[in-house]
């Protein structure tokens, strides 16, 4: 199957080609090979369009990351070792009115709440600060190894910055400006 591939400290990918786990016939995350699912969700237009993919190269190790704020479209970007966990995630930021959270388990570690159309704050500057410290903190400890998190889930649903992205119409191939399939013919 095809996989995002991290670049260390850029915005570009690599367009990676990984052999999935399969559990009862689903690919799964292997954070063992270092490979995480990531999910891509509509939040504008009510579409239910959801885009879904693999990321080789965070580190995650358990857990789930998640945020609406992603360029360009700012759709809610997802990036989880267990769907389960993905989707406590999701759910969390839909009742805070958007941001970026951090969860294991069922459990938020940390969150930083952007209710202005889930890209700003209202909140005093210093708080949003510590949020989003504590975020990154939260990140660090399940594993993720790059020092700007949901930054880099910011820049992988942008469409146009090579090699591999998603968007909630699936994964793009940046270079050739098509959308492919997860799967490798």
């Amino acid at each position: 199957m095809r996989a995002i591939g991290l670049v260390p400290q850029q915005v570009v990918t690599e367009s990676l080609v990984r052999e999935p786990l399969v559990a009862d016939g689903h690919a799964v995350s292997d954070p063992g090979r270092d490979l995480v699912k990531i999910a891509v969700i509509e939040r504008q237009l009510a579409t239910g369009r959801v885009g879904l993919g693999f990321v080789a190269g965070s580190g995650l190790q358990r857990g789930a990351l998640a945020s609406t704020v992603a360029h360009d479209a700012h759709n809610l970007v997802v990036l989880g070792v267990t769907d389960e966990e993905m989707v406590t995630a999701v759910d969390r930021l839909a009742a805070i009115g958007g941001g970026i959270v951090v969860v294991e388990g069922a459990r938020v570690l940390a969150e930083c709440p952007l209710p202005v159309a889930g890209l700003m704050s209202d909140a005093p500057l210093q708080t949003v600060i510590d949020r989003s410290r504590a975020c990154n903190g939260a990140a660090a400890a399940l594993g993720w190894t790059g020092e700007t998190p949901f930054l880099t889930l910011a820049f992988l649903a942008l469409s146009v910055i090579p090699s591999l992205k998603i968007t909630d119409q699936g994964l793009v191939d940046v270079d050739r400006f098509a959308i492919v399939p997860l799967a490798v013919e």
